[in-house]
């Protein structure tokens, strides 16, 4: 990419400059900061560091004389100033490495470092230009192309009604989507989702791409198009305001940030019994297939097929086993065994009660909205990889919510408030909706215990195997149906699970 170039009329854009820029950063990132002796470097830098904080009276002094201060922020920062080193071997002192392996390095001054800096970094030269500054940013494509996006966003933001408006991180991690809070000059609160069309990667298999086999969805649209089914339903799905369904960028309603757990990650009973009745109530619907994204175009929602959850499930085999057994793969005579079982729990399940399975229906997800009636109180905030499945998909993420223990006298109140909601709408089979219900939790837990390695393996992000015990326990909850005797059986062999486990 060529270089980006802007021109900051005043401190005021300088500031929002900053703001934009922190947005931008992430682990193990250098950013060098170059310029003359007032050029804007540390009010540049102020203005990252209060953003990351989200806090605009954070301190931030000057590294001048201590050379170096360190921030523990959403990741570690070190913001360096290294004018006044004689040698950069002093770089070893000031803790500069540590810090880049997992968080963010500002270096005012970078030359000084010679060549001890990456050189991977993203390099920001401010320059006088009239009344005001212009900064200059190089690098690699990748960091650049980061950057260009936020500014993108920006324009997105001046052109759309939001001009001014305050940007502050609200997550993102493992998906290639990214979500901001935004505060109008006006006070009024929003939320901008960052989703540009998904870089689909190599052909796995059959001709497709993971996201293609799996049915993730590539691009804003199909978020557009459930999100106004639910709400013409009456669910509490965010209203969108603006869309750029081309780049990939909505401003959404923000339904706050009460969650359904409490503050020691515990869930609390009433949110989750009202969750699992939003559920009853909804599974009484007819399933729509077609779903109007504007008035010219149509989502036509994926099925959950059985090509779609054997490729989940081989996630154990791929990632799992590997990982236990410290880098041996699963045999061919296992793979076979393995699959064999799940092709026909898979055929059972797809037999059964199918609807739109919005898929991540759990806590990272819902929303408490008390000023609200009954299940409208459940604020749902991410369905765009909407398919068509059992119903008892949704059912299993939320009682066996992967990121929350919810204890078994939990879990089996609300299986219980489930059912009994769907009795008393109509006819239910009770029976074979435990049946599907444990083989969907079998299927959940197998992707989830090889996805947990696979984030940890491949993409570094280790914090997600703090999970593995949880969705391990789960697995041996659905194991006590006697549909799943034959996968139990697989599991105990290939240890996966211990006998004293699934027996206790």
């Amino acid at each position: 990419m060529d270089p980006l170039t802007l021109h900051l009329a005043d401190e005021a854009a300088t500031l929002r400059f900053g703001e934009d820029l922190a947005l931008a950063l992430g682990s193990g990132l250098c950013v060098a900061l170059d310029g003359d002796l007032g050029a804007g470097k540390s009010t540049l830098a102020r203005a990252v560091l209060r953003a990351l904080a989200n806090d605009p009276s954070l301190e931030v002094p000057s590294p001048t004389f201590t050379l170096v201060q360190v921030y523990d922020l959403r990741f570690q920062v070190g913001h360096f100033d290294l004018y006044r080193i004689g040698d950069s071997s002093e770089l070893d002192e000031l803790g500069f490495d540590e810090i880049l392996e997992t968080g963010v390095c500002l270096v005012e001054w970078p030359d000084r470092a010679g060549s001890r800096l990456p050189a991977d970094l993203l390099r920001i030269e401010l320059t006088s230009e009239g009344a005001g500054r212009k900064a200059t940013i190089t690098g690699p494509d990748r960091r650049l192309a980061r950057v260009k996006r936020v500014l993108d966003i920006r324009a997105f933001l001046d052109t759309h009604g939001f001009a001014g408006a305050r940007r502050s991180f609200l997550t993102g991690d493992s998906s290639f989507r990214a979500y901001e809070r935004i505060q109008t000059v006006d006070g009024r609160g929003l939320v901008l989702m960052d989703a540009p069309a998904r870089s689909n990667g190599p052909v796995i298999r059959d001709g497709k791409t993971y996201s293609q086999l799996v049915h993730l969805a590539e691009d804003v649209r199909p978020f557009i198009a459930v999100d106004r089914y639910l709400r013409g339903i009456g669910l509490s799905a965010p209203e969108i305001y603006e869309a750029d369904q081309e780049q990939g960028i909505l401003v959404v309603e923000d339904l706050g940030s009460e969650g359904v757990i409490d503050a020691d990650r515990k869930p609390i009973a009433e949110r989750y019994h009202e969750a699992v009745l939003c559920l009853a109530e909804y599974h009484q619907l007819p399933i729509v297939r077609d779903l109007p994204i504007d008035a010219t175009s149509v989502h036509r929602v994926p099925a959950f097929d059985k090509a779609a959850m054997l490729y989940e499930v081989e996630l154990l085999l791929d990632w799992h086993i590997p990982w236990k057994r410290n880098g041996k793969e699963a045999t061919k005579a296992e793979r076979d065994a393995y699959m064999a079982i799940w092709s026909g729990l898979i055929d059972e399940a797809l037999a059964g009660e199918t609807h739109l399975v919005m898929r991540d229906y759990h806590s990272p997800n819902l929303l408490w909205l008390p000023e609200r009636e009954g299940f409208r109180k459940i604020g749902i905030i991410d369905f765009q990889d909407a398919i068509i499945g059992p119903s008892s998909y949704d059912v299993v993420s939320l009682v066996q919510d992967a990121r929350v223990t919810v204890e078994r006298p939990l879990l089996d109140d609300l299986m219980e408030t489930y059912m009994r909601a769907r009795e008393a709408a109509g006819s239910f089979d009770r029976k074979s909706f435990i049946r599907h219900w444990s083989i969907m939790s079998a299927q959940r837990a197998c992707r989830l215990n090889g996805l947990w390695v696979r984030l940890l393996k491949r993409d570094s992000l280790p914090g997600y195997m703090q999970h593995m015990p949880r969705t391990l326990w789960h697995l041996e909850v659905a194991f006590e149906h006697e549909a799943l005797a034959p996968l139990r059986n697989w599991c105990l062999e290939a240890g996966i699970l211990s006998r004293e486990s699934v027996s206790a």
